[in-house]
């Protein structure tokens, strides 16, 4: 049940996205906070949501290079920019976590990392696939190789976390990483929570360039 609903939120979440991208809400000139606010009230013109259980992140230029706890100056959108939304909606009290890149311009490099980092999660949604147990730290490694494989340095201080009915399940420990996929949790991601159900977890990947100050970003259920 808590699945079909989280799949259910995330179909909505990506319908958003999809509507940003074709009502053309992406454009140089407008500041990233201005783009956030137009999503959010695209959120709720068009699907009814009013709940986010995380801050709403546009991020453009060399603020794609922020990870998430930092909270960078406002940046307006350049002609030839990457950029990449982060958004978190509550839809019928459960969560959604999707992040998407988009590039303006025809960068071929920009394009790249756009699509090298929507690959490289695929590749280890399937490589998860195949495990029986996968500490968190392993995972987390998997990642950092993955976007070494492919030319990049992975930019996250984490490759994901739980999800759930909101609020989802929280350590007992507030400074436990226990439920973030993160390098120093040793716990199986496949564990079940204190309750005995299943847990589910949102795989994200940041993969930088910091010498051409650019990064791009994918994250979605697993």
């Amino acid at each position: 049940m808590t699945k079909s609903k989280l799949a259910h939120a995330e179909l909505i979440t990506t319908q958003l996205l999809e509507a940003v991208e074709n009502s053309k809400l992406i454009v140089a000139g407008k500041s990233e906070a201005r783009l956030a606010a137009e999503v959010t009230e695209l959120a709720f013109d068009k699907f009814g949501i009013t709940d986010h259980w995380h801050k709403k992140i546009v991020r453009t230029g060399l603020n794609t290079l922020a990870t998430y706890p930092e909270n960078p100056p406002d940046r307006v959108i350049q002609p030839d920019d990457i950029l990449f939304i982060d958004f978190g909606p509550t839809v019928d009290g459960y969560e959604a976590d999707l992040g998407r890149t988009y590039v303006l311009g025809n960068d071929p490099v920009k394009k790249k990392l756009k699509n090298d980092v929507e690959s490289a999660w695929y590749e280890i949604q399937a490589w998860l696939r195949l495990q029986q147990s996968a500490p968190a730290s392993k995972v987390f490694q998997f990642a950092v190789d993955k976007a070494r494989e492919y030319g990049w340095e992975f930019g996250g201080m984490i490759a994901g976390h739980i999800v759930g009915k909101y609020p989802h399940e929280q350590p007992i420990d507030p400074t436990s990483l226990e439920l973030d996929i993160h390098p120093q949790n040793d716990n199986d991601i496949f564990l079940r929570d204190a309750n005995g159900e299943e847990r589910h977890w949102i795989l994200e990947l940041q993969f930088v360039d910091r010498q051409r100050q650019i990064g791009g970003y994918f994250e979605q259920l697993l």
